[in-house]
């Protein structure tokens, strides 16, 4: 109960700021570098060395795609029913294809699930969620904004990503063993930042914009993202016999508020931002609400 609390007291205190405070210039973009370029990389490093690799493992990856291409393949046919535009339709693929499984997601498994529930949440989001953004994320605000994906950049940009590096070292020190017990002494108060800056960082960006004849389309969004992507993770899940603590991280980061980096791919492509936008701040304080009451029906 005490880390929902301080989930909720951070998020709250970086709206507040917001509203009420006279913040420094760029305080939005100093956290977010210390959360995906230190705290991110050095939870990596602490938790994907104690993995243990088992047979449901590919289930909350497999979540993650479930998630994105169900998203894509249902605005595509919405679109083309509703006489959507190609931005409106691009803005909805991304930003309710992927997920906050990293500065939402990570915090939450732990407050349910901790230490175990987080791993599996880093599994999911470094496996799963950022890959996705990364290419075929760029690839469809590339397609729906008129212009051709570039593979090269692409591919840069997976693999100078912080956490992927961080990934790969992780994975090699896993294999050889783990971290001596003073690395882990460093790696993880450091990677501790991420819960509270994360949130606190989210709460500054939280916005509501809606514009003209946008309710329908932020309903559909929602809908997806918030209750028929995590039903659709858990009947894979379910089909495939996977079951316990791994099928509840899958089917809850399913769920997840949409992701903040795909709102900010929407806005650099020119795809709805004002949308976007809105379906990142209401899907937030939305899931606030849904991930806990999936959580309970899940344990149930």
């Amino acid at each position: 109960m005490g880390a929902l609390l301080l989930l909720f007291t951070c998020l709250l205190l970086g709206v507040l700021v917001a509203r009420f405070a006279r913040t420094p210039a760029g305080l939005v973009h100093g956290i977010n570098w210390w959360v995906i370029n230190i705290a991110l990389p050095a939870l990596v490093l602490a938790l994907v060395p104690k993995v243990k690799v088992d047979t449901q493992l590919w289930f909350p990856v497999a979540a993650m795609w479930v998630t994105f291409f169900g998203a894509w393949l249902l605005f595509a046919l919405l679109g083309r029913m509703l006489g959507w535009s190609r931005q409106r339709i691009g803005a909805l693929t991304l930003v309710c294809g992927l997920g906050n499984t990293s500065f939402m997601g990570y915090p939450m498994m732990q407050a349910l699930h901790g230490k175990e529930g987080l791993t599996l949440a880093v599994v999911a989001d470094q496996l799963g969620c950022f890959p996705l953004l990364a290419s075929v994320g760029v690839a469809v605000a590339s397609l729906y904004a008129g212009q051709s994906p570039q593979p090269g950049v692409i591919a840069r940009r997976i693999l100078t990503f912080p956490s992927f590096l961080a990934l790969v070292l992780a994975a090699i020190v896993g294999a050889l063993g783990g971290w001596p017990p003073i690395v882990d002494e460093v790696l993880l108060p450091i990677g501790a930042t991420l819960t509270p800056l994360a949130l606190f960082s989210v709460g500054l960006q939280i916005k509501f914009h809606l514009g003209e004849r946008q309710l329908p389309p932020l309903l559909l969004g929602l809908g997806w993202k918030l209750l028929l992507a995590p039903l659709a993770a858990l009947l894979l899940g379910v089909t495939a016999r996977v079951g316990g603590l791994t099928l509840t991280v899958g089917v809850l980061q399913a769920g997840m508020a949409p992701m903040i980096s795909a709102a900010i791919l929407a806005d650099e492509y020119k795809l709805e931002p004002s949308l976007a936008n809105t379906l990142l701040g209401v899907g937030i304080v939305l899931s606030l609400i849904t991930i806990p009451l999936g959580n309970l029906l899940l344990g149930s």
